[in-house]
């Protein structure tokens, strides 16, 4: 295969940011810019090409993240446009898991919000390499000084404005590029047309100024700009761009980047920062990865001729051909028709068909190669995390990360022939949003699915009746409580059986303790010595732990955050066998939570209310009551910001009430924070509701 564009000429970028930061608004005009569209789409209009999915468009807001492919100078741009509400936020991470560099979008009034920061600490766990762009600098109190102040504070990144608007608010003009020190002008409504004129005197100050922030946070990362910055001389505009490159892909600095999308101002230099500063493919480090044969550590070049390698990020149901699988080429070249091995289940696949993506539409390719993002037709058992390889160079990449579902609702089918279209739907619903999870409770007969949120859970209803054509009653919402033990103790479990014949025989001693790091779950550990218990029964008893883990003992919710050491027991030469010592395990793990004092554990969100002054004091007293913690109040513009945490029981339905309070002024965003002890008064009405307690698993 001829490459149409070298490997450096290549940026596979996802652009990020809090919901309502304009994400899909850049995107639009990106592709609008570059001569992918020929109108710009827009989001309110519901014509944006990125927001495909009916829901998207009557919402107005991003669900599923959106791959497409346009052309800037002479670089090919593959972007992924992600969402911004927190319950979709495995959307991103998946996305970032794969690209090489990313676009975070602020709002210029509300500077850094909740969600900014958990999509650059997403980008932080994957070592992504950022540029930022501060929009809405039409907006009424709108700042790139105070929103570079928030990336220092907030995200304690070290980042410098590389350029200052001209002009405010609605008299927006365009932006100074201080590298360059030229004015930016456009000329028309569209944005299509600007112009590069000198620096008006009025704005020389400003731009010196600017320049010598630039120059000393790119000096505390970069040693040649530091030389510069001692001898106080100001380095030449090529050196500048060489040290913001370097810096960028090292992840020590961040360029800063400002405009309005919706005006159809910024969007072409930030572009030109894509090409310039953010990462090929070639720049990133080797591809690191397991050995399935030897579970040895291995490399993987990034290059055409090594191996074929590639990771399956996304799965997505086309009406027309089937399932999906979205796929980052990272080495090696790959042909439509041929046979790949997915090494994370050990089996074959054969790629039926090669597309590339456009939003939901679909570009057939012969073939691709590294640094490719694609999607492949014809995979039958790969999933999200999966990795694909050639079958004589076998490597396993790292998984990824999938956060835990924190509210679960009852779901029925409306008539018996929705039963089985329920069950395939939910099949393949899960099959696309690993953080969906969906659960029989055979207590109560009913089938219970666990997500990030209301939103999360109200989509996929909608889903199922669209696109699977199954009608469902659902139940109310409910918080998916956790169970722990608080303290440290010595738990046996003994399994005995005599009824004639061969018996069964199992017993074992467990040390159960709370574990120090949360949000770790249920561990095992073997610190047996002697051979006390032989080998081939150690995986029961850990089977035994794990099976008894999943329902706790106070009301039934899975247990989280316990150390389990299995550090003593016995065995019979004949009547021991595996089935024994997992009920011997189950039994020691379970009388163990008896004896430690278990508590119930609740979600717990950290949330942003930002509200006009005249209504905060209704609104923290509001809080109070719910049981929040108020952990900073704060001024933006001309409203107040409140940041709090609190438990995700007390804010169901808290978008209708705060509106009702505030005449509609106030929003309020949160995000899944941790997991807390639940007060003893509340903790007793579950605990009392007994089996009657609807038991959600996550």
């Amino acid at each position: 295969m001829q490459r149409q564009f070298t490997l450096d000429k290549i940026r596979n970028i996802g652009i990020v940011a809090h919901i309502d930061a304009g994400k899909t608004t850049t995107t639009e005009r990106i592709l609008f810019y570059t001569g992918r569209t020929y109108k710009i789409g827009e989001v309110h209009e519901g014509t944006a090409i990125m927001d495909w999915m009916p829901q998207e468009q009557e919402r107005g807001i991003t669900i599923t993240s959106a791959c497409t492919t346009c052309f800037w100078q002479d670089c090919r741009i593959n972007i992924i446009d992600t969402p911004g509400h927190v319950d979709f936020t495995i959307e991103v991470e998946r996305s970032l898991k794969v690209l090489d560099g990313a676009v975070v979008l602020f709002d210029g009034v509300n500077g850094v919000e909740p969600q900014s920061e958990t999509v650059w600490r997403q980008a932080d766990r994957y070592g992504v390499p950022r540029i930022c762009f501060v929009n809405k600098m039409d907006r009424p109190g709108s700042s790139v000084s105070e929103t570079v102040k928030h990336i220092h504070d907030r995200l304690g990144a070290n980042a410098a404005a590389v350029q200052i608007p001209y002009g405010i608010e609605d008299n927006l003009k365009g932006m100074v590029d201080i590298i360059e020190d030229k004015l930016y002008l456009y000329d028309d409504q569209t944005g299509k047309g600007y112009s590069a004129v000198d620096v008006p005197e009025e704005l020389k100050i400003a731009v010196k100024e600017a320049q010598g922030k630039l120059i000393e946070h790119l000096a505390e990362a970069d040693e040649e700009i530091m030389r510069y910055y001692v001898e106080n001389k100001y380095p030449a505009k090529d050196i500048i761009k060489k040290a913001i490159r370097r810096q960028v892909i090292n992840n020590a600095f961040v360029p800063v980047f400002c405009g309005a999308s919706f005006k159809n101002k910024g969007v072409q230099p930030l572009l030109d920062a894509v090409c310039a500063y953010l990462p090929a493919p070639s720049d990133r480090v080797n591809i690191k990865g397991i050995d399935p044969a030897t579970d040895q550590y291995e490399e993987r070049l990034v290059s055409d001729d090594a191996p074929f390698c590639g990771f399956s990020f996304k799965v997505a149901s086309d009406p027309y051909v089937g399932k999906l699988n979205f796929v980052r080429v990272y080495s090696g070249m790959l042909k439509a028709g041929t046979y790949i091995y997915n090494s994370s289940k050990r089996e074959r696949e054969r790629v039926t068909k090669i597309v590339l993506m456009h939003a939901n539409k679909q570009e057939i390719v012969d073939s691709v190669a590294t640094g490719d993002i694609c999607a492949l037709v014809g995979l039958k058992d790969t999933k999200t995390g999966d990795t694909l390889c050639d079958e004589k160079d076998q490597i396993v990449l790292e998984a990824m990360h999938f956060p835990e579902p924190v509210i679960s609702q009852a779901v029925e089918p409306k008539t018996k022939s929705d039963q089985e279209k329920m069950g395939m739907a939910l099949r393949k619903l899960m099959d696309e949003d690993p953080s969906l999870k969906v659960k029989y409770n055979h207590e109560t007969g009913q089938t219970i699915m666990s997500g990030m949120g209301q939103l999360h859970l109200d989509i996929i209803i909608d889903r199922m009746q669209r696109e699977f054509n199954v009608l469902a009653m659902v139940g109310q919402p409910q918080v998916a409580y956790k169970e722990t033990l608080t303290k440290k103790i010595i738990s046996t479990g003994k399994f005995v059986q005599q009824s004639g014949g061969r018996g069964q025989y199992g017993h074992c001693v467990l040390e159960m303790q709370p574990h120090e790091t949360p949000g770790a779950g249920v561990t095992f550990e073997d610190k047996l010595k002697g051979g006390v218990i032989p080998r081939e029964y150690i995986p029961a008893v850990r089977n035994g732990v794990m099976a008894s883990a999943k329902s706790g003992i106070l009301a039934g919710y899975p247990v989280t955050d316990v150390a389990v050491t299995l550090i003593d027991g016995s065995y019979h030469d004949v009547d021991s066998s595996e089935l024994s010592f997992q009920m011997a395990g189950s039994i020691a793990f379970s009388d163990g939570m008896r004896q430690a004092s278990s508590i119930l554990l609740e979600p717990i969100m950290d949330m942003e209310v930002i509200v006009p002054e005249e209504f905060m004091g209704t609104i923290i007293g509001d809080l109070n009551s719910r049981r929040a913690k108020i952990v900073s109040l704060g001024q933006r513009a001309n409203a107040r910001i409140i940041r709090c945490t609190v438990p995700l029981a007390e804010i169901f339905n808290y978008a209708t009430i705060i509106r009702s309070m505030t005449q509609g002024r106030a929003s309020y965003s949160m995000e899944p924070s941790f997991y807390h002890e639940v007060p003893s008064h509340i903790a007793q009405k579950i605990t009392e509701r007994g089996t009657a307690v609807q038991r959600f698993g996550v």
